[in-house]
């Protein structure tokens, strides 16, 4: 998909802010979205939605559903493909010589072969995809939970933050995004190899995405290539921990 096919107007990120910020606004005028004010009410917004999540919830699962409720079509999010000449290089021999990193604030670093995710204990869930363009679909989704992989590697006290570096970009900037440790030992938050029975396909994300399922759609990274734990994600890239937080104001905590 074509950036600007993506990139939502003034008005629908104020109700992505909002839905960010535990859905206390739906929608918005342009006015309102440029005040410094308003867009401080609803960052404050966000962190009590967060708090209180964090507070009360910080267990609780996304409702699951049955093979009856799935979606006849699932529409992708974000980057349908990957131009990046290693990824198609991977993707040509079916990632039989790709690798999952996961490095940064480890005491055991990794390279996780595909066959690897693949023979760890897996998590099956039937869950909704809610995007932040308006759309939801039913999908059902299987790979290992991300916090058994971490355990492998092993995080460092240090260790605050978990980053999905990717293969895909916009323009010269790559995708990446970035999630907190309370949603990355969450149950439900699993490393994807496969969707709705079959081998990832390219446009949802192959080889492996995240599905942490708390959280609205474009935190669902996809084409990870490598998981880094860090201390802080302020010096990364644009500092606001996701490509979307950094180009476009998203929220960066969009529980739901």
């Amino acid at each position: 998909m074509k950036r600007h096919e993506l990139v939502l107007s003034r008005r629908k990120l104020l109700g992505a802010g909002a839905l960010g910020a535990g859905g206390l606004l739906l929608s918005g005028c342009d006015r309102l979205n440029s005040s410094p004010g308003f867009r401080s009410l609803l960052s404050n917004a966000e962190d009590m939605h967060m708090g209180s999540q964090r507070l009360f919830n910080r267990n609780a699962l996304a409702r699951e559903y049955t093979e009856a409720d799935m979606s006849p079509r699932f529409r992708a999010n974000g980057n349908r493909g990957v131009t990046d000449a290693a990824y198609r290089q991977a993707f040509a021999g079916d990632f039989a010589d790709w690798a999952l990193v996961v490095d940064g604030a480890v005491s055991r670093p990794l390279q996780l072969p595909l066959a690897a995710l693949q023979s760890m204990p897996q998590r099956e869930q039937i869950t909704r995809h809610d995007c932040v363009e308006g759309w939801s679909a039913i999908g059902k989704w299987q790979g290992p939970q991300l916090g058994r992989v971490l355990e492998m590697a092993g995080l460092l006290p240090s260790a605050r933050y978990i980053v999905f570096h990717c293969a895909d970009s916009f323009g010269s900037t790559p995708y990446y995004e970035s999630i907190d440790l309370v949603d990355a030992f969450h149950p439900q938050t699993i490393l994807a190899w496969r969707m709705n029975g079959q081998m990832l396909p390219e446009e949802h994300g192959a080889p492996v995405r995240a599905r942490i399922e708390r959280q609205l759609g474009y935190k669902h990274a996809k084409f990870v290539m490598r998981i880094e734990a860090r201390e802080g994600i302020s010096g990364l890239y644009g500092g606001k921990g996701g490509y979307w937080e950094d180009a476009s104001d998203y929220a960066w905590y969009a529980g739901i």
